[in-house]
């Protein structure tokens, strides 16, 4: 019985070693998307310089998370609802990395845009950065408490960001037509945006592992908003079409 109780208070503490891994990954990915369209905004090259840099702390995060898992499964076995933490902490770790590489691509853009004219509707993304940024700190605290109720808040919202791509869409289509000098920003600015469209489905992704990790099953489909520009969802992680 003694060697049985250090073996789940070691289980324990590897797994608390784990999620506080991911929880740093995901605030390192939080941060990011903030930044980066903060350095949008002001023009900050080398701010969004050190964002694409700092992408790499993630990446080394999630080799770590990977290592970890595989060791945690190898020397403890785990069973039934540890071994959904256990994966639950190896997917969403793959797709925190997806998110970061999309606030990466937005700063990689910064250069870009700060070479053309600013155009009104740049003022809307900080509000639509902010809540995907929140949905992805909301998914992650799901994660930490193991709470299904919040997972399930955070898909509810992904509506939201969805409503935000849609206005933004239509909103930039009309500049374009207006004036055609409005052309080249008004496409890197939809491009940004969606990035943040797909960072808020990436949290729901997240908040549905949380849902899965708690109860043992699968989350209700949520339904999916209007697509206004459905083609860009051939954006791959690195910012190009597949």
């Amino acid at each position: 019985m003694a060697s049985s109780g250090h073996t789940v208070k070691a289980f324990d503490e590897d797994l608390t070693d784990l999620r506080g891994l991911v929880s740093e990954m995901g605030g390192l990915a939080e941060q990011a998307i903030s930044a980066s369209l903060q350095a949008l905004v002001n023009r900050d090259l080398d701010g969004a310089a050190r964002i694409v840099e700092s992408d790499k702390r993630v990446d080394e995060i999630e080799a770590e998370i990977e290592l970890q898992v595989v060791r945690l499964i190898a020397l403890r076995a785990p069973m039934a609802d540890d071994l959904r933490d256990v994966l639950a902490a190896l997917k969403i770790a793959n797709i925190i990395e997806r998110i970061a590489d999309y606030a990466k691509n937005i700063a990689k853009r910064v250069p870009i845009v700060s070479e053309t004219q600013a155009i009104e509707p740049l003022s809307i993304l900080p509000a639509m950065g902010r809540l995907a940024a929140e949905m992805v700190r909301d998914a992650l605290d799901a994660f930490a408490a193991r709470d299904a109720e919040a997972a399930v808040a955070v898909c509810g919202r992904d509506r939201a960001v969805d409503d935000f791509y849609n206005s933004l869409f239509r909103t930039l289509l009309t500049y374009m037509m207006e004036n055609p000098h409005n052309i080249s920003p008004s496409t890197h600015l939809l491009f940004i945006a969606k990035n943040l469209e797909r960072i808020g489905d990436h949290a729901t992704n997240v908040a549905e592992m949380v849902y899965f990790a708690a109860t043992g099953r699968q989350m209700a489909e949520r339904p999916r908003g209007e697509d206004a520009f459905g083609q860009l969802d051939d954006l791959d992680e690195k910012g190009g079409t597949r």
